[in-house]
């Protein structure tokens, strides 16, 4: 074999090679990617199944619709501090999903219902908290994932159970 096959032999290799190691490199990203998307939902449902969260959603769901602010900080101190729980989490939430860490689709499944809820009977204090501390940034995120949670919801029409009846594993 002479120098000039070798040559034309690496010439060819080479490319290859890389084209190879590019490819590779483009599926662990994805891989890594996915399983990042996993973990984050992993812990979205742990912090919507812990002791606290469920303690925080039955006091905050006990609120009526329209509660004022000043009714909300009236109220016993723990329903406060459920509504500051609620948010804090919702908060977190609404940016992983506007990062894209954790889908949009699994939030709405676990609570989008529950979510969109919370905010008719959080909004009047929320609001009260940006005029006194001058921050539109206050609950930002848990806005922005309300809005987005109900523009799904006036998509859709039909609860899991209708909407995935013929669903197998």
């Amino acid at each position: 074999m002479t120098i000039a096959t070798l040559v034309q032999i690496a010439q060819i290799l080479g490319p290859t090679a890389v084209a190879i190691g590019v490819i590779f490199g483009v599926i662990q990203i994805r891989i890594i990617e996915r399983q990042r998307r996993e973990q984050a939902a992993v812990v979205i449902v742990h912090s919507f199944q812990s002791g606290d969260f469920n303690r925080a959603v039955r006091q905050v769901w006990a609120i009526p619709p329209g509660t004022t602010a000043e009714e909300l900080r009236n109220s016993p101190k723990d329903v406060e501090e459920a509504a500051v729980f609620i948010g804090t989490t919702l908060e977190t939430i609404g940016v992983l999903v506007h990062r894209r860490v954790v889908p949009i689709d699994l939030v709405d499944d676990l609570m989008g219902d529950a979510i969109v809820n919370f905010w008719p009977r959080l909004k009047d204090w929320i609001e009260a908290m940006r005029r006194e501390q001058s921050r539109e940034s206050v609950y930002e995120w848990f806005q922005w994932l309300v809005d987005r949670l109900a523009e799904r919801e006036r998509r859709r029409t039909t609860g899991a159970h209708v909407r995935y009846a013929e669903w197998r594993s």
